[in-house]
């Protein structure tokens, strides 16, 4: 590591680095150039909403209808099976709210798109839905809006012998996602780049957020209804 390296751990003291990746070791945070040549080597990672070719290709496609529509794309899924299935996680860009009248309309623009340019060969079903409480995080602005929820984040190497981690999100700094986990006293940082796959959990807070969400929504629409 160069002096700059060194001189980031001693000051913020939790740092990964390769051997404790391989081997175990306290849970810290890689700074400077070797983290700067992750993140150039592995900035596909970055994005989390797709998983495979296929569902990458479908998002180019729907993402920018979604974005015509002020919907941002949560998440995206082609499942296989004897009838593939493909399933949208949409919400509101203003408020990150959905409600049906927009599933239906993000359901019929990419339907419209997607007979066009055909990319699922076979016939499949469309899902368009909300996240829904226990919601995917695919996105750095994700950890900052929820922070001090509770989380599960899974990456994609092992770091002190696993790969999940579960704990309260304590915001974001810079790439870096702040979390207090489970039994530690110090807030750890991971690289965003190393997390696959991440999403909220249940809890008392989480489900009252969810109903004042949703109350705010139900007034809203009653309120356009009527004028």
């Amino acid at each position: 590591f160069c002096t700059g390296c060194k001189t980031a751990a001693s000051t913020r003291g939790r740092f990964f680095n390769v051997s404790n990746i391989k081997k175990g070791g306290s849970l810290k945070v890689i700074w400077g150039c070797f983290l700067n040549a992750l993140m150039k080597r592995e900035n596909n990672r970055a994005v989390m909403k797709t998983k495979t070719d296929l569902d990458a290709r479908v998002l180019t496609i729907v993402e920018p209808i979604a974005a015509d529509l002020g919907l941002r794309i949560v998440r995206l899924r082609v499942m296989a099976g004897r009838r593939p299935t493909l399933q949208i996680m949409a919400e509101r860009i203003s408020d990150g709210q959905m409600n049906v009248s927009a599933c239906e309309a993000l359901s019929r623009a990419a339907s419209a798109a997607l007979e066009v340019e055909d990319p699922i060969r076979d016939a499949y079903v469309l899902e368009v839905s909300s996240p829904g409480l226990e919601r995917p995080l695919t996105s750095l602005e994700d950890f900052k809006n929820y922070a001090g929820y509770l989380a599960r984040l899974e990456l994609d190497r092992l770091v002190e012998g696993r790969k999940r981690f579960r704990g309260v999100l304590a915001g974001i700094d810079g790439e870096h996602i702040d979390i207090d986990l489970d039994g530690e006293k110090e807030t750890a940082q991971i690289p965003f780049a190393w997390v696959s796959e991440a999403k909220l959990l249940i809890t008392d807070a989480l489900i009252q957020e969810g109903q004042k969400a949703k109350a705010a929504l139900d007034a809203k629409n009653t309120s356009t209804d009527t004028e």
